[in-house]
């Protein structure tokens, strides 16, 4: 199926690793151009030049989006390096703090809100000039499962955090769709990547990781940062301009069953 992306841009957050970087190399296969940002140049870096074997436009830029003036440049640079863009993933998340009410402070809770909530809402604000007019332009906002399974949250800061992105999706929809702009969520669910929290518990503790996969997954597996990446392909191209406002989980039916501490 073509996906009408070809020379499209596209701008993703946190796209150095992980279901960031899964996505760029989907909408590459897609024939879309990309800029590209994480916190980390090195791995950024890496993560250009493997991008740019594919044969597309690949601008890295350096940016920590919690931080509106580097947000605010990123947005800026992008801009004027392809007069626009046509997408928008904002994929930077997760959590600072424990898992309990009394082992979290308001520091944590601010925190944990700036990178998935606050940092949201300025790229959107920011984005939205340079993507008014494309098109077909397409914002996707990767939330969780967390946002609606308390069990699976790891802490409540985290959960609510999550929450908000899903919440927000239908207002947000409405506001950006005067300006022709669709907006959806997709939620993952585990997430296997080399290297993650995952992985790592799977390695310390391959009894508990395997209980776990057994009892919580009719699937039998934890899911890849490939099939995530895949969907929001999706949910960013023409082929799904009747989806506006919705959010689509991605987790292969993940239930709770005794969340292990990674």
């Amino acid at each position: 199926m073509d996906l009408g992306l070809k020379g499209a841009v596209a701008l993703i957050t946190g796209a150095s690793r992980g279901i960031g970087l899964a996505t760029a190399r989907s909408l590459a296969a897609e024939g879309c151009n990309l800029v590209i940002s994480a916190r980390t140049a090195d791995a950024l870096a890496e993560a250009a030049a493997a991008l740019a074997t594919t044969g597309v436009s690949v601008t890295p830029i350096v940016a920590d989006v919690t931080l509106p003036e580097q947000a605010e440049a990123l947005v800026a640079e992008a801009a004027v390096a392809h007069g626009g863009f046509d997408i928008l993933v904002n994929n930077v998340g997760g959590s600072q703090g424990g898992r309990t009410i009394a082992d979290s402070t308001d520091a944590d809770w601010l925190r944990t809100l700036e990178l998935n909530l606050l940092q949201t809402v300025r790229m959107l604000r920011l984005s939205m000039p340079h993507m008014a007019g494309r098109p077909h332009p397409a914002v996707v906002n990767v939330s969780s499962i967390s946002g609606w399974i308390p069990q699976l949250a790891g802490s409540g800061q985290y959960g609510a955090a999550k929450a908000s992105l899903i919440f927000d999706a239908d207002l947000w929809a409405r506001e950006l769709w005067a300006h022709g702009i669709r907006l959806n969520t997709v939620s993952p669910g585990s997430i296997l990547v080399p290297g993650n929290g995952w992985d790592r518990y799977r390695q310390a503790n391959p009894e508990g990781y395997e209980a776990y996969v057994t009892h919580g997954f009719p699937m039998g597996r934890l899911g890849h940062a490939e099939e995530v990446a895949d969907v929001i392909t999706f949910m960013v191209s023409p082929r799904s301009n009747w989806i506006n406002g919705r959010n689509i989980p991605v987790d292969g039916l993940e239930q709770p069953f005794a969340a292990p501490r990674r």
